[in-house]
């Protein structure tokens, strides 16, 4: 009798790192719950071509910051899949103010960027707890940023909430322990529309340098961060509480 296929969340899974992850799981034999708030129609898209690898996809509208709704999801999850065996906490957002901009920071944007990042990280893992504790080996690996680790070019509110993610994945991964390991990854300047919506008309420039400055001569894509997730989930059976940093060693030699 064939294995059944193992159970995952993805948030943010319509776009960038959130869509690498969902088609990364699917390849590796998963069946993925999707989660998304606003870009319906690329969540469809990413569900039609995993679906198309012959994965069960739940598409799953949710504002992680709310929790009455992140619960509701989790239930939905529970009776699609009955428990799981990984989380990916990759939902998250940003305000557009440079970081040396103090007074440009409304506090709604503050506020915003940690409900959602912090938050909503928090809610979907509290909930998510009982399922993974019915899977096989679970795991969970929630988003940070080379931001969160040392200072960069990055919003104030963004960077602070990515810092407050590698606290929180060292704190949960004692609090729920021996049964399910937390760990994050930390990826540096990534390939993508993200950094192009932050870097504007500077983005090609700014990436070329980046890129001549890494060890590995390039950037890190979506795909990278990926393949590392699947690592931390499939593979990776004693590392817990770790923050991994994925920058092709650009961090090491600046």
């Amino acid at each position: 009798m064939a294995e059944p296929r193992k159970r995952a969340l993805v948030t943010g899974g319509a776009t960038g790192i959130g869509k690498a992850a969902v088609l990364a799981l699917v390849r590796a034999g998963y069946d993925v719950g999707l989660n998304y708030h606003t870009s319906a129609a690329a969540a469809q898209a990413v569900a039609a071509e995993a679906q198309g690898l012959g994965a069960k996809v739940l598409l799953l509208k949710c504002d992680v910051a709310d929790d009455a709704a992140v619960r509701a999801m989790l239930r939905e999850v529970d009776a699609g899949f009955g428990g799981l065996e990984a989380l990916i906490n990759n939902a998250g957002t940003t305000a557009p103010t440079p970081p040396k901009d103090l007074d440009a920071v409304s506090v709604e944007e503050w506020d915003r960027v940690f409900a959602v990042n912090v938050r909503g990280t928090f809610l979907v893992t509290r909930a998510a707890v009982p399922l993974l504790k019915r899977g096989r080996n679970p795991a969970i690996v929630n988003v940070a940023s080379i931001v969160g680790l040392r200072p960069g070019p990055q919003p104030l509110a963004y960077a602070s909430s990515k810092a407050a993610i590698v606290s929180l994945t060292k704190t949960l991964a004692g609090a729920l322990g021996p049964e399910i390991r937390v760990n994050a990854v930390a990826p540096g300047w990534m390939e993508g529309d993200w950094m192009n919506r932050m870097l504007g008309e500077n983005y090609q420039r700014l990436m070329e340098r980046r890129a001549k400055a890494t060890p590995l001569q390039r950037n890190v894509t979506a795909d990278d961060v990926a393949e590392t997730m699947l690592s931390l989930i499939e593979h990776n059976r004693f590392v817990n509480g770790e923050i991994v940093v994925i920058d092709g060693g650009f961090a090491n030699t600046t």
